[in-house]
């Protein structure tokens, strides 16, 4: 959809601000109330995978230069048709999706892949921006919409909120070398191979680390979270060697003298 972007300057001109990335093996850290630490997922190495459907050319370059900036890897479709297949054999945290395409347009873009039972959230960028077209948008699917032009941080706020939101809801959780299924407690591994069990206290453990892959926990936190009244961070030592154990050393990420974190995700490639 051809329009004007709001990047406190008109379309074709550069974003006037400078994301913060880690050089590699580099942590961003900084201290919540509770404990937690936080840890940028670019930082960590993991970057999770986006489809930017748009057929504004230069809003699509743009697009990409600052979303790949941000630590997304970036896949883009110009037409209705490309994006349905993209999102079918993909493997995407959130999708990004305009309206007005060529071929098949947005919104019935997003009604098809819902009836597949297709689950990944998808935020609307769209100029229409009446209240009865966002209220068409939501109802076909869409998790969020938000109109052009549009505000940078707002945009990646939103798209930060999406992915929080549809970890926190869940049953199947990336994890290092496979897929961890929280109401059976096992890990389904990439190579197809027999599923791993785990007992209560292995899966709540990855299953919490899991949930917030860009944080570091303090084994404290761990252990409150996981282990109730346990006497002791040891325990939570005791059972990330356990998952280790199991599903090899790169599931869990040790950062010195701090915590805990997932270990990195690998996207597939595309």
């Amino acid at each position: 959809m051809h329009s004007q972007n709001q990047y406190g300057a008109a379309e074709g001109t550069g974003v006037d601000r400078q994301p913060i990335v880690a050089a590699a093996g580099e942590f961003l850290v900084s201290p919540f109330a509770s404990g937690l630490l936080e840890v940028t997922e670019k930082a960590a190495g993991a970057r999770p995978g986006l489809l930017l459907v748009e057929d504004d050319q230069d809003l699509s370059v743009m697009l990409t230069g600052l979303l790949t900036g941000e630590g997304y890897d970036v896949v883009t479709a110009s037409d209705g048709q490309r994006a349905l297949q993209l999102a079918v054999g993909g493997d995407f945290a959130v999708v990004l999706l305009d309206r007005g395409l060529p071929f098949v347009d947005g919104l019935e873009v997003l009604v098809r892949l819902r009836r597949r039972g297709w689950t990944t959230p998808v935020l609307v960028l769209s100029a229409y921006g009446a209240p009865p077209d966002r209220v068409a948008g939501l109802d076909a699917g869409a998790e969020d919409y938000l109109t052009k032009p549009f505000d940078v941080d707002e945009l990646l706020a939103r798209l930060r909120a999406l992915q929080r939101r549809h970890r926190d809801e869940a049953v199947l959780l990336p994890v290092a070398g496979g897929l961890l299924d929280v109401a059976g407690r096992r890990v389904l591994p990439d190579d197809g191979s027999e599923p791993v069990n785990l007992s209560a206290r292995e899966s709540k453990l990855l299953e919490v680390l899991a949930r917030r892959p860009g944080q570091v926990f303090l084994r404290a936190d761990l252990r409150s979270r996981v282990f109730g009244d346990a006497e002791g961070d040891n325990i939570v030592d005791t059972y990330v060697h356990y998952l280790r154990r199991k599903l090899g050393r790169p599931v869990i990420r040790t950062v010195h003298s701090v915590g805990y974190q997932a270990g990195v995700v690998r996207p597939e490639r595309r």
